[in-house]
């Protein structure tokens, strides 16, 4: 059974940068997309970027473009979100999550594995 730790959330000014990093155990990344989606209080859920498996396809939501970079390190069985020139509208719950099915993304999927998510705060 595979376990998600998302760790790297915090305080920053608006304009600041923070570095989520989200860990595996159990079993590995390896072979499965993975993303990172938020959730501000009174408001869904929402896809923030995915990574595909071998980390060859990126997507980011509109409203991170040009900002947060997603990537991977497979021999870690690590997933990373770096969000530079952050906004007061960033704040939220940011949580990681693995796709259920190899090759897959986490997009959309009923049966993603998430992790217990790390709060980000930002301030004007």
């Amino acid at each position: 059974q595979v376990q998600l730790v998302e760790s790297g959330g915090g305080l920053v000014q608006a304009g600041g940068s923070l570095r989520l990093s989200c860990a595996a155990s159990g079993r590995s990344l390896n072979s499965y997309g993975a993303g990172w989606f938020r959730q501000a209080p009174v408001r869904e859920r929402e896809v923030v970027a995915t990574i595909s498996w071998n980390g060859g396809t990126t997507y980011y939501a509109d409203s991170v473009k040009g900002r947060f970079t997603i990537s991977r390190d497979n021999a870690k069985n690590t997933v990373y979100l770096q969000m530079n020139n952050l906004k007061p509208e960033d704040t939220a719950v940011y949580y990681c999550a693995r796709s259920s099915r190899t090759w897959s993304t986490p997009r959309n999927d009923d049966n993603a594995i998430w992790g217990r998510g790390t709060q980000v705060t930002v301030s004007s």
